[in-house]
């Protein structure tokens, strides 16, 4: 198994200075979202609503959508870091990020807070892929026994660990806890996902 997903992993390797510019280009999305969100209610159009069929664009959209500046502020600075991580990584680093957008997305539609009748709930924020990228780093590290994934889940949860810990536990201020929660689920089953997404090639045609 170990020789298969080396095997694999050279077809996929990339460094941080090959994809430091596409890194840097989605969290630009993020921002420009965020500023067109001022003359268009997209938050309120594509937000991710739990088991409403309406609330399904936000499986996909939910991560570029942010309520204030203070919301898309505290998302940049680890998103920037954890993407920076993965594109250093040997993972097919954006196959993975579409994963935990789509697996973390999928569990939070299934399963995540929709509220009542009267009050319903939506989901907005890049936190969820946040946390799905540091439960993916920390899972892929334990899985694979290598040192350079144990250096850098170690790097990850002296940076995040407390905060992820603090964000899966329910709270009534507002903060989506369980999209934290469905993140951090995700990041361990897209690293358990690994070897299938090594194989998905990422080489120029």
């Amino acid at each position: 198994m170990n020789g298969l997903q080396n095997k694999l992993s050279d077809r996929n390797r990339h460094s941080i200075g090959d994809e430091i510019t596409k890194v840097l280009i989605f969290v630009g999305v993020i921002w420009a979202v965020f500023f067109l969100d001022f003359a268009l209610p997209l938050s309120e159009w594509f937000a991710l609503v739990p088991r409403f069929v309406s609330g399904l664009p936000g499986v996909l959209a939910m991560t570029f959508l942010h309520k204030d500046l203070s919301h898309i502020l505290a998302n940049t600075v680890p998103l920037i870091v954890l993407m920076t991580l993965l594109a250093g990584s040997r993972a097919n680093s954006w196959a993975t990020l579409a994963a935990l957008i789509v697996v973390g997305g999928s569990l939070l539609w299934l399963f995540g807070r929709n509220g009542s009748d009267r009050v319903i709930v939506s989901h907005i924020g890049a936190s969820l892929l946040v946390f799905s990228l540091v439960t993916f780093f920390l899972s892929a590290a334990w899985f694979e026994k290598r040192l350079v994934p144990m250096l850098i889940a170690a790097l990850v949860g002296f940076l995040y660990g407390w905060s992820t810990l603090m964000g899966v536990i329910p709270t009534s201020s507002g903060v989506s806890w369980d999209g934290h929660l469905c993140g951090a689920i995700a990041g361990v089953i897209v690293a358990l996902m690994q070897p299938m997404l090594l194989n998905t090639d990422n080489s120029p045609a």
